[in-house]
């Protein structure tokens, strides 16, 4: 891990008590556990949750011991990454057949009071900035059910993974899907070549080595191979390697097609 994904993981432990860094660093594993202890030394928000008894196995409470139940939209929370990764399914199986739950049970304000002391999202995605791209939408899930992080291409960075190692190791996400979409304009002007203004073209450093894989010209080829090339760019993460290591979390990719709104997996 670099010294600038170390210092912004120690920022994120940091605003935890003792007792959250301690089941961080007992999700984390030993190979990054010296994390989760060094910010518990920190004193973290230790403050808010002093004295608090709560065995409702969250993660941060901030001193409301708010039960896990109300934490998860599922009566029965995904006790594993296939398990995890089978609820994605069903939620696009049900957008894509225009049947999503007819009284939402994510999507409301009572829904929205429960999680506001704490979140246990059991997904996490890195998906591209498109705004035709709503993660949540697309799966037929609510709040504090999955843990988003967007960019234009979908790409890799070390605040993005510094962030899903975050949305992984500390609040419990066990599947974590890199999410491409068909005409992604990011993968089209990479592959193009062509002169763009600002800064968008630093985006073409992480999305050139997807689009010299691919055929010529060949974009939807492009898109699915830049998926897998920023899987792989995360899994060079200690953090996220050691959960998959333990089978506390899955990797996967998949690819969200604009005109049906189906989702098709990338291994």
């Amino acid at each position: 891990m670099s010294s600038r994904n170390v210092a912004t993981a120690l920022r994120m432990f940091a605003t935890l008590g003792r007792s959250q860094a301690g089941e961080a660093s007992a999700m984390m594993g030993t190979g990054s556990a010296l994390l989760a202890q060094r910010a518990a030394a920190l004193g973290g928000a230790s403050a808010v949750n002093k004295g608090c008894a709560c065995r409702c196995g969250r993660v941060a409470c901030m001193g409301a011991c708010m039960p896990m139940r109300h934490l998860h939209a599922h009566p029965n929370p995904p006790s594993d990454p296939d398990q995890a990764l089978e609820y994605l399914r069903e939620g696009n199986k049900r957008f894509v057949n225009n049947k999503p739950h007819d009284s939402h049970p994510t999507r409301n304000l009572d829904r929205v009071k429960a999680t506001a002391a704490g979140q246990k999202p059991f997904a996490a995605f890195l998906s591209c900035a498109d705004s035709r791209v709503p993660v949540e939408i697309i799966f037929d899930q609510g709040f504090g059910d999955v843990f988003v992080t967007r960019v234009a291409g979908n790409i890799v960075t070390n605040e993005i993974t510094a962030s899903l190692e975050f949305g992984t190791a500390v609040l419990g996400s066990k599947v974590l899907m890199v999410l491409g979409h068909s005409a992604c304009g990011a993968v089209a002007a990479t592959m193009n070549g062509a002169a763009v203004p600002g800064v968008i073209s630093s985006l073409y450093y992480s999305i050139s080595p997807a689009c010299k894989k691919a055929q010529a010209g060949d974009v939807d080829g492009a898109i699915a191979e830049n998926v897998k090339v920023q899987m792989e760019q995360l899994k060079v993460s200690p953090v996220l390697q050691g959960l998959v290591k333990e089978g506390k979390l899955k990797i996967v990719g998949g690819v969200y097609d604009l005109a049906t709104g189906k989702v098709t997996e990338i291994a």
